[in-house]
């Protein structure tokens, strides 16, 4: 399948993911890598912990760490991920019920595939991707997917 082909498809895939989380604002891949060295943004990875051991966006923190402390994120930009950005939708919407500016990375780290963005393991730099199941298999060319 084409990137083209995989970049539609994902679209298809969020926006109907979209409707179970229509008051969440969301931020594109592009705006993403604009605002990432922001000291007001904090992204949230929310996905399971065999799907962060992959891979994760640089600078990102899990949902976990989060939660441990979240005043320590208060007044800044929160902006949720996960594979498509269902869950990570969903979470955010939660966070706005708790009074958190939360946004959602629409399309999420395979959105961030196809704008060519960095991931890291705990080994350093990295191109493998988990993408939860084969169903979102979306990944951009030149990079491995697992799931």
């Amino acid at each position: 399948m084409s990137d083209d082909a995989k970049r539609q498809q994902l679209e298809m895939i969020y926006e109907n993911a979209r409707q179970s989380f229509p008051e969440v604002a969301e931020i594109t891949a592009e705006q993403l890598m604009e605002k990432r060295k922001s000291q007001d943004i904090v992204l949230v990875d929310v996905r399971q912990p065999q799907e962060r051991a992959v891979s994760m966006i640089p600078g990102a923190i899990t949902s976990e760490t989060f939660e441990a402390s979240p005043q320590d994120y208060e007044g800044k930009t929160i902006i949720t991920y996960c594979t498509v950005g269902g869950r990570s939708g969903m979470y955010a919407s939660q966070l706005q019920a708790r009074g958190f500016n939360a946004l959602n990375f629409k399309g999420s780290i395979l959105a961030w595939t196809h704008a060519g963005g960095e991931l890291e393991s705990t080994d350093g730099p990295t191109t493998r991707v988990h993408t939860y199941s084969k169903k979102f298999n979306l990944a951009a060319e030149g990079y491995e997917t697992v799931w």
